[in-house]
């Protein structure tokens, strides 16, 4: 039985850039409400718009029938986990005695770069 999971892929990754619009987090203290596109008050830049680039590229790879394009296609989504987890640890976490409170956005961000991991490692090739 072969694995396709090119759907699956698809599917995290158009989940992954609505996550980047939802909300990450909320700092209640200065009634800041953080996104992947709009971090107005941090210093954070904006790490949605390097999701959605790892997004394009991983969609192209994807989308090429050759082996090349799968083996960079796994390169690109270990480079979005990487970047995922980071931004799950610095946006996520405590600081100076406050809390930022996590949002869905946020959670469905890692779990479709989760998906798209598992995805890139099972791709669909025609053999000869």
């Amino acid at each position: 039985m072969k694995l396709n999971l090119t759907w699956l892929g698809v599917s995290a990754g158009l989940l992954l850039a609505i996550g980047c619009w939802m909300p990450w987090v909320i700092i209640e203290s200065q009634n800041l409400v953080i996104t992947g596109m709009q971090t107005v008050g941090t210093s954070y830049g904006k790490p949605g718009v390097l999701h959605l680039i790892f997004f394009s590229f991983y969609l192209l790879f994807t989308l090429i029938p050759k082996i090349w394009a799968k083996r960079f296609n796994i390169l690109v989504v270990a480079l979005n986990a990487s970047w995922m987890i980071r931004n799950f640890l610095i946006i996520g976490i405590c600081r100076g005695g406050e809390c930022p409170e996590r949002q869905i956005g946020l959670y469905l961000v890692a779990i479709a770069s989760v998906l798209m991991l598992v995805a890139a490692l099972f791709p669909s090739l025609k053999e000869k």
